[in-house]
């Protein structure tokens, strides 16, 4: 009988362990939902503007699964918004020609070139990937601009199916169900947490580091290929980037995945990273109804992201920033 109530109430601590997070995050977009709404109930919250926030949210939600699979090593690509940029224009040329065809391949196999690239850049140099990733993203930049010769890019009406329901519903859970079976189910995901949380004893338990580097960048490249797809049938159009101005593009999807490496212990890190771009959201959203201005925008934006960066980031002494 002991026995059993015991079992009993393991399978029930296990079973809140498993679901806390999501409970947490949930009752976080809750309450920013109803302090806003109590703030500006007229502008604010309603439902069709909930699924106009989700919309956006699935956008970065991709990429910061992307970026997952790179921060979790204690890396960082900050070429991503360059990425997009590339990625968005090229699948604008290709669509002209091949149709949704062009639209999604050109893309993906841009991003995906474009994460290999800062894999082997990054293994054969030995330098941080953050000098690494910003270096590179100017390269990318200037790419842009001869491939566009500095004229706006506009997605044909055509073409633009994953700019809203469901298509763009549908490609976003594609994308985050391969991410999770990629993490839970495969060496890969097995190996990147090994190598993020000690990469000295991965190394001596076998595991080739530099090999499952380069696949967390090239994985990285490739959601944040799909991320393209959603960002410029989303929006319709793409301007070549240059002087570092994709750069912005880079932090929203990392605060996503800062909320999966903050709730990883939970065991459902993608799921907390498409919460928590909501959350994002959600906030971004109600400074917007009340009127405040772009830079109070930028001052929360970055609070946050120091926040989040503050909880998630447990700082080691005499660590290498990678």
């Amino acid at each position: 009988m002991n026995s059993e109530v015991s079992a009993g109430k393991v399978k029930k601590d296990g079973f809140k362990e498993k679901y806390m997070g999501i409970i947490i995050l949930l009752l976080l977009v809750v309450i920013f939902w109803a302090v806003f709404k109590i703030i500006t109930p007229n502008n604010f919250g309603t439902p069709s503007k909930l699924v106009s926030y989700l919309q956006t949210s699935l956008i970065y939600a991709v990429g910061g699964c992307g970026l997952y699979f790179i921060v979790v090593m204690g890396l960082w690509d900050f070429s991503i918004g360059a990425n997009i940029v590339l990625s968005s224009v090229l699948a604008c040329y290709f669509s002209e020609s091949l149709g949704y065809a062009g639209l999604i391949i050109a893309p993906i196999i841009c991003g995906t070139i474009i994460g290999f690239l800062n894999g082997i850049v990054y293994i054969k140099f030995r330098i941080p990937s953050m000098i690494v990733t910003v270096g590179l993203s100017l390269i990318y930049e200037s790419l842009s601009v001869f491939a566009t010769r500095g004229t706006e890019q506009i997605l044909s009406s055509e073409y633009r199916a994953f700019g809203s329901y469901p298509a763009n519903l549908i490609l976003a859970l594609c994308a985050f169900f391969l991410a999770a079976f990629i993490i839970k189910y495969t060496k890969v995901g097995t190996y990147t947490y090994a190598i993020g949380s000690n990469e000295y004893i991965a190394k001596n338990m076998g595991v080739n580091v530099d090999k499952y580097k380069v696949v967390a960048f090239v994985l990285c490249g490739f959601f944040v290929g799909l991320m393209s797809i959603l960002t410029i049938s989303f929006g319709t159009s793409m301007t070549a980037a240059s002087s570092m101005s994709s750069m912005s593009r880079n932090f929203t999807p990392l605060m996503g995945t800062f909320f999966g490496l903050a709730f990883k212990k939970y065991g459902k890190p993608i799921t907390a990273i498409v919460i928590g771009e909501f959350i994002i959201s959600l906030l971004f959203n109600g400074f917007v109804a009340l009127g405040a201005p772009t830079t109070i925008q930028d001052v929360v934006t970055g609070a946050a992201l120091l926040l989040i960066v503050t909880v998630t980031t447990k700082p080691v002494k005499g660590a290498v920033v990678k």
